[in-house]
């Protein structure tokens, strides 16, 4: 899989859109950094596309991390005791800017650099989400993701067309309340099909 390094823009959208969509890795990427992988993508355009790898974590929770910026900037507004969604892994989220945090959060509210996805789900990476986090004040719904999956223009379509990904438009049950470990068959049973399936046609095509 190609990377792009820079962050794509919103401009004229391609002619086939996957922003909202999941991406389902076909099981003829074993071996890759994305095997079994599911992300979501949070913009499409002519420019390249971004995703989040939302299916695999980190050995760090959030908590971690809200303590750790805490100690380099007291500034920083934390209640303790933390409250429990602070408790969940941090996902990777992909190669690019790997020490760069990502919120994906639902409902859409506007923090000082939010991407608006759609009606419900925004895109965060300024830190006044994660004070309102620290302070029970966050979204209903949110994961925080350490990097991002890019593409320059055409790459993504050029995989598509390799039948690299599977694509099916995103479920919030799937994105935000199943376990990392299950998304991944979770976002195939969306498509009607199981891995199994899938991996007994490709190895007979």
């Amino acid at each position: 899989m190609k990377t792009d390094h820079s962050k794509t823009s919103a401009t004229q959208s391609p002619a086939i859109n996957l922003k909202g969509q999941f991406l389902i890795a076909m099981p003829a990427m074993q071996g890759d950094a994305f095997e079994r992988a599911v992300i979501y993508v949070c913009d499409h355009s002519d420019s390249g596309a971004l995703g989040l790898m939302i299916n695999r974590t980190a050995d760090v929770k959030i908590s971690d991390i809200l303590v750790r910026l805490q100690a380099e900037d007291d500034s920083l507004h934390i209640s303790y005791p933390l409250p429990i969604q602070t408790e969940q892994n941090v996902y990777l989220g992909g190669p690019v800017q790997t020490e760069r945090g990502f919120v994906l959060h639902s409902p859409y509210k506007e923090y000082a650099a939010t991407v608006r996805i759609n009606e419900h789900l925004g895109l965060t990476s300024s830190r006044d989400i994660l004070e309102d986090v620290a302070q029970g004040k966050g979204p209903e719904s949110f994961l925080l993701a350490l990097g991002y999956a890019g593409w320059g223009a055409g790459q993504l379509e050029e995989e598509l067309a390799r039948n690299v990904w599977l694509t099916v438009p995103a479920d919030a049950h799937v994105l935000f309340e199943t376990l990392p470990t299950e998304k991944y068959q979770q976002a195939m049973r969306l498509l009607g099909i199981s891995e199994a399936m899938l991996s007994d046609v490709v190895g007979h095509a």
